[in-house]
């Protein structure tokens, strides 16, 4: 009966599930703002995108300020389209700018549930 041996689990008892939050592990006093928090915003991939898309509506912005800057002085003998590249750059200026920021609000998801939970501030 020595062959017979019960195998046991090794995931479970490799990795162990523990029951607490990380935060519980915290010294009192401790601020985590590191960049491997758990909460932290930083490693959220649409919190990344949403300042990719901010950065990306200065683009609407200029456009927009240039349509204006040729409405105003002319643009040598070509058409007059200052009104149309004025709407496009206001356009993609508010698109990505709401995209940007509606990602940015659900990128910090995490961060406002630990500080409801914990009341910490940083």
């Amino acid at each position: 009966m020595a062959s017979q041996h019960a195998v046991a689990d090794i995931r479970s008892e490799s990795f162990p599930e523990y029951e607490g939050k990380i935060q519980d592990l915290y010294v009192e006093g401790y601020d985590p703002v590191s960049y491997s928090a758990p909460h932290s915003s930083l490693v959220r991939h649409s919190t990344w995108v949403a300042m990719g898309l901010i950065l990306a509506s200065l683009f609407g912005m200029g456009l927009a300020i240039w349509g204006a800057t040729v409405g105003t002085y002319g643009y040598g003998a070509s058409a007059q389209l200052s009104s149309q590249l004025i709407l496009y750059g206001l356009v993609e200026a508010v698109v990505t700018l709401v995209l940007g920021s509606v990602l940015i609000v659900k990128g910090r998801a995490g961060y406002r549930q630990y500080r409801e939970q914990t009341g910490r501030v940083n």
